[in-house]
């Protein structure tokens, strides 16, 4: 009952490097911040925002994959960790842009000034 141990670092690598693009598209498009994408809107948020959004989660989800080794579970067990975060964080976005839009909304029409 022997395990033979099996070198990762061709695979830590390459998480390392689509990790470090993903995160250096972010801060480009944060430092650029392109006006076609700050200043188009979709459901609410400019796309560069959603481009945020998505960028975070994939980074997220790569990193729950590949350094927490969910890719040799078993699907009921990925779907049990995974399911709840999905949740949570839709969830959360839904809270994020309702109350935002609201404190908006009470700043624009009353004679209370941004302070902050």
């Amino acid at each position: 009952m022997s395990h033979e141990h099996v070198s990762n670092t061709k695979r830590i690598w390459f998480v390392f490097g689509l990790l470090s693009a993903v995160t250096t598209v972010e801060v480009i498009l944060g430092i650029i911040k392109p006006g076609s994408l700050e200043f188009t809107h979709f459901l609410g948020l400019n796309l560069l925002n959603w481009i945020f959004y998505i960028l975070t989660i994939f980074k997220a989800y790569y990193i729950v994959w590949a350094f927490m080794h969910m890719e040799g579970e078993k699907s009921s067990l990925r779907w049990s960790v995974v399911s709840p975060v999905i949740f949570l964080v839709l969830y959360l976005l839904f809270i994020l842009l309702t109350e935002g839009h609201y404190i908006y909304g009470v700043f624009k029409d009353s004679t209370i000034k941004w302070n902050f």
